[in-house]
């Protein structure tokens, strides 16, 4: 859930409460800080549910990935088939401010690739793709109260490109952030509007066009219902979660006409946040709530449902934010010292 702008020691929950981060989200994310076929409106796509419980994940090795310049804060965001991961380090707190980061195989301290947006403050690293694009979002401030103002880019051939949603009503400080990107070089993500719900769209690099992510149903959003765009696959399917007036926030994945809703049985949020080619959907769920929230990351696919994730050093703490066509999943967990450490695991 590659999507935040900054908090201290309990990372997920503080973005989830606040409404800054989901990815990714979100690195998860939503927000007040917070043409392709890919995107177009499945007015006629059937609406599958999918809530179930889910089962004890097949076997993973997992392994843990800081940047020492701040080992107490890591996030991996995205990963590609080469391997190559995109994250960043620094809680976003005043005076740790988010740094984006690449980190290429084999995995050691001399293969992280700083990744910040020109003049910027903080920047986050949330997607990549096969073909060398990364997508991310970046700020001009790391205050205290964490309402930092956020704006899109892409970086492809060495040069970075801002991306905001045109759209007339935004939110103060605006939130607009790319969150995942498939190898058409089409890029999803979402902006927060002046009543301070997220919307989800798709931005095609080549093409500089935009267009909303929608569902049936719920494509007349209306105050207080928010939808947000996390992943997107190379046949245009398209993960991410949405709220109806201020409610659970279920989890989507849209794909070839149709739309499977993603919610664990029990769950009090449920969020994707990566999408590979073979239509495994990634993230993580909550239970339940205030001080008593716990975090599990999950894969789902039609043919299995839903796969609890644990990283052995973070049970009730770990997110899982992406995952490439091996199977190989990154994100990050809290450990016993209240760091948040960067996560692999691999089947």
């Amino acid at each position: 859930m590659a999507y935040r702008s900054g908090n201290e020691r309990n990372p997920v929950m503080k973005s989830l409460s606040s409404g800054q981060n989901l990815r990714r989200f979100l690195g998860v994310v939503a927000a007040t800080t917070l043409t392709s076929a890919a995107a177009a409106t499945l007015s006629t796509a059937a609406f599958a549910s999918t809530a179930s419980h889910p089962a004890t994940a097949t076997s993973y090795s997992f392994r843990t990935l800081n940047n020492h310049h701040d080992v107490t804060f890591n996030q991996l965001l995205g990963i590609n088939n080469e391997g190559l991961i995109a994250g960043y380090f620094g809680s976003g707190a005043k005076g740790h401010p988010n740094k984006g980061y690449r980190l290429s195989k084999p995995y050691g301290q001399g293969n992280y690739a700083n990744e910040n947006y020109p003049g910027s403050r903080q920047t986050q690293v949330t997607g990549l793709n096969d073909i060398g694009t990364t997508v991310g979002f970046w700020s001009t401030t790391n205050k205290a109260s964490l309402a930092n103002s956020n704006f899109g880019f892409y970086l492809r051939n060495g040069h970075f490109h801002e991306v905001n949603f045109p759209a007339q009503g935004t939110s103060n400080p605006p939130v607009d952030q790319l969150l995942g990107v498939n190898d058409s070089d089409i890029a999803v993500g979402f902006y927060v509007n002046a009543q301070g719900d997220s919307r989800g769209y798709s931005f095609n690099i080549k093409t500089g066009r935009y267009a909303r992510v929608e569902l049936p149903g719920i494509n007349n959003l209306g105050k207080g219902t928010s939808l947000t765009a996390t992943a997107i696959n190379n046949s245009g399917g398209v993960a991410g979660f949405y709220s109806l007036n201020g409610g659970t926030p279920i989890g989507f994945y849209k794909s070839h006409g149709h739309v499977y809703k993603l919610a664990v049985k029990g769950a009090s949020g449920n969020f994707p946040s990566g999408v590979n080619d073979a239509g495994e959907v990634v993230g993580f769920y909550t239970t339940g709530s205030g001080s008593s929230v716990q975090t599990f990351g999950f894969t789902w696919t039609r043919a299995h449902g839903f796969h609890t994730i644990n990283d052995p050093h973070g049970i009730g703490q770990t997110v899982v934010n992406g995952v490439n066509d091996r199977g190989d999943l990154v994100g990050f967990y809290t450990d016993s010292a209240g760091n948040t450490d960067g996560m692999l695991a691999t089947p």
